[in-house]
Parts: structure tokens; C-alpha cells; sequence
């Protein structure tokens, strides 16, 4: 049964409970079929193609539900902003009254033959939509930085944990206990970032390098519900800030105007940075499969971060130093390329000094220094293509990307300019990067 004449369609949804509102399925979905507003992430079913690009790169799952729904009845995208919750499947006698299938006077032969074309109908549907998919899908995509990131993570990754609290667990949140809040910019109103140490007691919470938390704000928004979890890259290594302890810390700037300058006061980053010693948090999670880095001896890792996108590129460094440190394991090279507007907003920037050269190779990108060019990290790049190039063919090699969403497609062009000015042919190399796990990105 064609596709377009099909009274049934199976519509692909997004669960609300358990969205954390990271935007990673809206900035890698190829035909923008996916919009949010203020509370949820929805999918337009006019725009979807059903290509499920969005389905592995989610760090909770939540984008991994679907629904059968009369074609004329598909949820809109206004309907779903509005949801807190997903709705409850309809069932075959519904979706065969609001399909135009037999009614309720229909005899029992009839409507047993209704079902039989309804459930051909719905496998038709399915089958209809990924070849129509295919079919809509262009020869050559144009350039976008996000088709190039892995889906999987390093093959020596550890086994990450993932939504051990939240919506769907069987506890909601687990309740941390701040034990530390810095600062570690330099003072001014337009960069006040905090290093914030959570601890969980008692609480099983394991967590890897590259994984990610919800924090669940405490209050109602302006619409009385209450405020939805905000995602926050974990800082630290996997034993722990202290090592030893059950305790993770997260890299938080507070949020005073949004992306076009207008005031607004950020709800979790202003609650974040506020927090006193001994205050109790509410947390789930953790999150992320694949933003891992890898574990096997001589692994190289090139780093490339903007502001508060340090933060799990600061947890795969103080890792690989406290091995580095134990004699237990020989590590391969570290490359970090961290980008801020001025040395006195990046976080960080003392430690970083303090580092041993040998141990790894820092390249800092300033684009607003008085006096001085303007440099971005993709600047960098192009500046140490010759060393790039070398982990470009290296296997053992992993890149990482994190930061501001504007970055994502300078950074990837930089790579391809590293690889083609070294004699390599760049689509060959971005799909062994993405097939082997070794060029992640996550943008905001």
C-alpha cells in the first residue's frame, strides 16, 4: 500500500518526562523537523522522514518513542509543546474508528477483515516511510558538522551507566550534597563561572568521563509546573573529584542574557552557582554512551572546547593524569584546544598553566584580547595541521568536540582542511572517524 494514501502513520515522539532539553536531537536532524520552546523538544510528522538520525546520538532515550495515529489525526506540534506526559497507544478498534475503518455495526467477519487491512495498513506505513526516507535522502548531504559525529563510543570505552534516576526509574531523583562551589574565572559580571562538587554519600551514582547529569531546579516556572532538569557535562574523572569518594563536580556559568543579548536570569545556572556548602540537590541520570573516551594504553585524545565545554575535557585530563601518575599506564598524546573570548573568562586558565608540557599539548584561541587578532580554535587547528594530520590516520586516536553549537561546523571544516592539506581524502577519514567512534561532537 503506497505510503501517501495510508490512513495510519507511525508517528515519531518525544517523551517529556525524561528529556533533559539537551538540543542534541534538533542540531543533528537533517530536515529540521524538530523544534522546542521554552519547556518541550516535539517532532513535526510533516517534516519527519523517518531517517532516525536523531535516535542514537540521544543520551537518555527519550527520543525513542513512536506512536500509530490516524494520518488525519497526527499529533500537531502545538499539542505536543503542551504534554507533560506522551499519550497512551490507541488501540486497534480506535485507530480503526478514527481511521475509516469498519464501525461499530460492522459484523465480526467484516471487522475482522478491517484489522487484517488496518495492521497491513500500519506495516505498509512503516515500511513506506524508511524507503521513502531513503529516497528523499540526497545524494551527497550538503556539509554539517553533525553528520560526521560517532554514534558509538571508542572500542576500550568502559560500560557507562545510564538513567539509574529519574522519570522512568524506580527512583525519581537522588539527593546530593554540595561539598564545594568556586569560582574560577576571573572576576566580572560577564563570566562568572563556578566549579561545583556534589556529593552522594551512600548513593550508588558511577559515572565516566564524557557523561552528563539533570539537575531539577526547585519551584514552578511562570506557568506553574515545575521547572524541568537542565544537563550539565560531569568535570571530573571517574573515582570522583576526591578520589575515592562517591562525589562528581560540574563546570556552571550563570546565565544572565540569553543567545541575542537580552536579559534573563537562567533558572538552574543561577540556583547552581548560588548553592552553599551543605545545601541538598536534587539529581538524574547519569546520561551519555558514547561521549566517552577511550581506555587502551597508547590511545591518543585531542580535545577542542569552548567555555563550559571544558568541562568533560577537564574529567578526561585529570583521568589520564592520576594514571599517568599511578606508572600504570602509558598514555599517547593529549592535544587541548580551548577557546574564550579573553584568558579572564576561561575557566580554569591557572590549573591549566601547571600542567606538565610533556604530558599535554595546550593551544588557547582568544577572540577578543585588546590589541590583539581575533583567534578561534579552528585558527588553532589549521596552525598544528601537521600534528593533526598524524592523529587523523592514527587509530588510536580520539577527538572530541564541545561547546556553543556555532562552533561545530568551523571545527569539522578545520579538520577537512588538516586532512586535504595533508594529501588525505577527507570523506574517507570522517567515516572511519564516525564507523570507529573517534570524532564525537556535542554542541549546544
Amino acid at each position: 500500500m503506497d505510503m501517501a494514501v495510508s490512513p495510519v502513520i507511525k508517528q515519531h515522539l518525544i517523551d517529556p518526562e525524561i528529556c533533559i532539553r539537551c538540543n542534541t536531537c534538533e542540531s543533528i536532524c537533517p530536515r529540521g523537523a524538530i523544534t522546542h520552546d521554552s519547556r518541550n523538544y516535539v517532532v513535526d510528522a510533516a517534516k519527519c522522514g523517518q531517517c532516525l538520525d536523531c535516535i542514537s546520538p540521544c543520551p537518555t532515550g527519550s527520543i525513542d518513542n513512536w506512536r500509530m495515529v490516524p494520518r488525519a489525526r497526527a499529533y500537531t506540534v502545538d499539542e505536543q509543546l503542551g504534554w507533560d506526559s506522551l499519550p497512551a497507544e490507541l488501540s486497534a478498534e480506535q485507530l480503526a474508528e478514527a481511521g475509516g475503518a469498519a464501525g461499530a455495526e460492522t459484523s465480526s467477519v467484516a471487522a475482522a477483515a478491517a484489522d487484517a487491512t488496518l495492521q497491513a495498513s500500519v506495516a505498509a506505513a512503516s515500511a513506506a516511510a524508511s524507503a521513502a526516507a531513503a529516497a528523499a535522502e540526497p545524494a551527497v548531504r550538503p556539509f554539517a558538522g553533525a553528520q560526521y559525529s560517532a554514534t558509538l563510543p571508542p572500542w576500550s570505552a568502559a560500560h557507562a551507566y545510564v538513567n539509574l534516576y529519574g522519570p522512568k526509574a524506580a527512583q525519581k531523583t537522588v539527593t546530593a550534597t554540595v561539598s564545594g562551589n568556586v569560582r574560577v574565572t576571573a572576576v566580572g559580571k560577564d563570566y562568572d563561572t563556578h566549579h561545583i562538587v556534589l556529593d552522594f554519600g551512600a548513593m550508588p551514582f558511577p559515572v565516566l568521563e564524557g557523561q552528563s547529569i539533570g539537575i531539577v531546579p526547585p519551584g514552578t516556572g511562570a506557568d506553574g509546573r515545575p521547572h524541568h532538569p537542565r544537563q550539565y557535562s560531569i568535570a571530573s574523572p571517574r573515582n570522583g573529584e576526591r578520589p575515592g569518594y562517591n562525589n562528581l563536580s560540574l563546570t556552571v556559568k550563570r546565565v544572565l542574557e540569553d543567545y541575542q543579548g537580552r536579559p534573563v536570569r537562567g533558572v538552574a545556572s543561577n540556583y547552581l552557582c548560588d548553592l552553599k556548602v551543605g545545601d541538598k540537590v536534587q539529581v538524574i541520570g547519569p546520561f551519555g554512551t558514547s561521549f566517552l573516551m577511550p581506555n587502551h594504553p597508547k590511545s591518543a585524545i585531542v580535545m577542542i572546547c569552548t567555555g563550559t565545554g571544558s568541562a568533560p575535557m577537564r574529567a578526561m585530563t585529570e583521568w589520564r593524569r592520576r594514571l599517568r601518575t599511578s606508572g600504570k599506564f602509558e598514555g599517547g598524546k593529549l592535544m587541548l584546544f580551548f577557546g574564550a573570548r579573553t584568558k579572564e573568562e576561561l575557566p580554569y586558565f591557572g590549573p591549566l598553566q601547571n600542567l606538565p608540557r610533556d604530558f599535554i599539548d595546550i593551544n588557547f584561541a582568544f577572540s577578543r584580547t585588546p590589541g590583539q587578532p581575533r583567534t578561534y580554535v579552528q585558527d588553532r587547528l589549521r596552525e598544528r595541521g601537521a600534528d593533526l594530520a598524524l592523529l587523523l590516520k592514527d587509530p588510536n586516536a580520539c577527538f572530541y568536540v564541545c561547546g556553543l553549537k556555532a562552533m561545530e561546523e568551523g571545527v569539522v571544516l578545520a579538520l577537512r582542511d588538516v586532512a586535504t592539506e595533508a594529501g588525505l581524502d577527507w570523506e574517507p577519514v570522517a567515516a572511519a572517524l564516525k564507523r570507529e567512534g573517534r570524532l564525537h561532537l556535542e554542541t549546544y
